[in-house]
């Protein structure tokens, strides 16, 4: 539950049939399904390539999905072939002018673009592109790739090559839509960083941050897009192409500790499964005396269940979650933001009072949410809680795209266990291995950087 720690990355879903739909409406329940991956802001393009050439409609603003994209907004989205986005700002300021797709026009036509990720030479691209006088409406990476595309595609036979020689340029992690009058484009970096996979229904396809989201508009799931491949669809089909290579594939390792819906399989990996291993390892390595196992909602409770499992302890709810407060991550201050998670999760008393409770979560960044639950816990009759993390501490920052913050707020970086324990109020303390990480993915080539700061790109 990351009310103050880790947030969310973005999500992205696109449409493309050749029949006359509404592709807006299936990109609609595409981005509710991923509204988890960003909460600040989202946006649709859609394009018509049964009408006008270029015919080409936008609406992206702040807020959720459904505040964004009221019926009748949805209606007016005239295109049977679209992309849409949500997003959280790991690069650029939570701001309009930051939301995506960016969407642009220049001397050959149109370009829209979605973009997960966060891209570590970006400003170096920025630089060249401003010194040849680009003018920019916000700062985000997203801005950056379009423009450099659209310049490259004035050299260029098409905007698949124009796509594949920028995609050459850029380090670190991306999965890109890139959307033209005709034509969808989905890249996905080569190290594997930021998921991406394709669907069908019938005719239409469909790609997504997740598979999850083709189950919500009923498409079935056909296979990721390996790291470094362009899958280009068009009204010749599918086609295929590798472009970029890497012999170190980096897949993001928190996608399966919290990131990634329960019901999604990224890499042939099932999230839930992940989750589920995480918690048996950590109750096959620090096994303790307890009476119950409960987690932090909602990214703990797998976890716990797979601790209590192996452990052979009841597994219980000890926390009411108010679904109707606001979203707690925008509270400009720490003071607030910890006020606003003790209104949204309320302690069961049944469940803690006079128990020795096993207490998971998916991970400890500053440890003030941590600390004010256990605080609670003990309030309504706890009478020991021994914390579980099913992570390694946060030691490094990260730069291909997830929230992490600098080392200054990353308790672990500055404190022992023991000095972390004290801290948050808890009887015992202990983190998943880094071994165990290897055990909860089936030994997926993973980042695992903000551990041990093996960074696979420098």
């Amino acid at each position: 539950m990351k009310l103050n720690g880790i947030s969310e990355e973005c999500g992205v879903f696109g449409v493309y049939s050749r029949d006359n739909i509404n592709a807006a409406q299936y990109i609609y329940y595409g981005l509710t399904a991923l509204q988890h991956r960003g909460q600040e802001s989202a946006g649709i393009v859609v394009c018509d390539t049964c009408g006008p050439i270029g015919n080409i409609c936008a609406h992206k603003d702040m807020g959720l999905v459904s505040e964004v994209f009221p019926q009748d907004t949805i209606a007016g989205l005239k295109g049977n072939i679209g992309i849409g986005h949500v997003r959280y700002s790991t690069a650029g300021g939570s701001t309009k002018e930051n939301a995506q797709p960016v969407f642009i026009n220049y001397a050959k036509g149109t370009i829209a673009l979605a973009h997960n990720g966060n891209i570590i030479n970006i400003d170096e691209i920025r630089d060249e592109l401003t010194r040849e006088g680009a003018s920019f409406t916000g700062n985000a990476d997203s801005e950056v790739i379009a423009y450099k595309i659209a310049e490259e595609r004035m050299h260029t036979g098409s905007i698949e090559e124009a796509s594949e020689r920028v995609a050459r340029r850029l380090k670190g992690g991306f999965a890109l839509l890139i959307l033209s009058p005709q034509k969808l484009i989905c890249i996905r970096d080569p190290w594997g960083f930021k998921p991406l996979c394709l669907g069908r229904i019938g005719g239409m396809y469909v790609c997504a941050s997740e598979s999850s989201a083709l189950r919500a508009i009923g498409a079935d799931y056909v296979r990721d897009v390996e790291p470094g491949e362009m899958v280009l669809i068009s009204e010749d089909g599918v086609t295929s192409k590798q472009i970029l290579y890497s012999d170190v594939k980096a897949h993001c390792i928190f996608e399966y500790i919290y990131f990634a819906r329960l019901d999604s399989k990224i890499d042939g990996i099932s999230v839930y499964n992940a989750r589920i291993e995480g918690g048996k390892a950590l109750a096959r390595r620090f096994p303790v005396e307890a009476d119950v196992v409960t987690g932090v909602p909602d990214s703990g409770l797998t976890a716990a269940a797979g601790y209590a499992e192996e452990a052979g302890l009841p597994f219980r709810l000890a926390f009411a979650k108010n679904s109707y407060v606001g979203r707690t991550f925008i509270k400009p201050t720490q003071e607030e933001r910890t006020s606003a998670v003790m209104i949204k999760l309320r302690v069961i008393e049944d469940v803690v009072k006079g128990k020795r409770i096993v207490l998971t979560d998916d991970s400890i960044v500053r440890g003030t949410t941590l600390a004010n639950i256990i605080r609670e816990m003990r309030r309504f009759g706890a009478l020991e809680v021994h914390v579980r993390i099913s992570s390694p501490p946060f030691l490094y920052p990260c730069y291909y795209g997830t929230d992490v913050p600098d080392n200054s707020e990353l308790i672990a970086s500055g404190h022992t266990k023991e000095e972390i324990r004290k801290r948050i109020g808890a009887d015992t303390l202990e983190y998943l291995s880094m071994e165990d990480l290897d055990t909860m993915t089936g030994g997926l080539a993973a980042c695992k950087a903000c551990f041990d700061g093996n960074y696979p790109v420098k």
